[in-house]
């Protein structure tokens, strides 16, 4: 039976939620790990989700692919980070980038791991709930890992790609960002997001499946 909006957004919430809030606080320790403070001070190392929350791109698009089905799209506010204070500001950018994939592939190994528990249907009523949640945390992570490592700047990709490529390619790149959102809107809005997204989360989706075994 197909899912009504109310319960798809019961069931995405709290997986949505948690992807953007880990996947953010994520680039904040990583900074301050690597000696910039500008996230803690700004009391962006929270794992509250309303800290995070960017009206446009964390309700109001996400509602509107979910409304109108499709590819789930959104962002979060970003973590400041202050790139100049990194011990080594070309290689900590790099580990700054990383810790947002990374979080949310943790993420997806987590509600892999509901996603079986809740299988077993030993959870009596909320089985079925909880086995939902877990496909749309599962999923809403794969999508985040593989969008934000696109090489495109200001993505993760793209500042990992900025720290790893040689300066004549880098720099070019770099200049990209301040257009960054607008190039992933058209981008999204001409379907090409979807086709360039869709192999990168299908690999995604396998890792897990050899990871945990379903």
């Amino acid at each position: 039976m197909e899912m009504t909006l109310i319960q798809k957004i019961a069931i995405y919430a709290v997986p949505v939620m948690f992807a953007i809030t880990l996947h953010e606080a994520a680039h904040g320790y990583a900074a301050l790990r690597c000696g910039d403070s500008t996230a803690r001070l700004a009391g962006r190392l929270s794992l509250n989700p309303l800290r995070h929350i960017d009206p446009v791109g964390t309700l109001l698009v996400p509602g509107l692919t979910l409304l109108l089905g499709g590819l789930l799209f959104g962002w979060a506010k970003p973590v400041p980070v202050n790139f100049n204070r990194l011990n080594n500001p070309r290689r900590d950018m790099v580990w700054v980038a990383v810790a947002g994939p990374a979080a949310n592939l943790l993420m997806a190994i987590f509600w892999g791991l509901m996603l079986k528990w809740s299988a077993g249907g030993g959870l009596g009523d909320y089985s079925l709930p909880l086995l939902e949640m877990a496909k749309a945390g599962i999923m809403i992570n794969a999508v985040l890992m593989a969008l934000n490592l696109l090489p495109l700047p200001p993505l993760d990709g793209g500042r990992i790609a900025v720290g790893l490529l040689p300066d004549s390619i880098a720099y070019p790149l770099s200049r990209i960002e301040p257009y960054g959102l607008f190039v992933m809107l058209a981008l999204l809005a001409t379907g090409l997001l979807s086709a360039v997204l869709n192999p990168a989360v299908s690999g995604v989706l396998e890792l897990l499946s050899l990871l945990l075994g379903f």
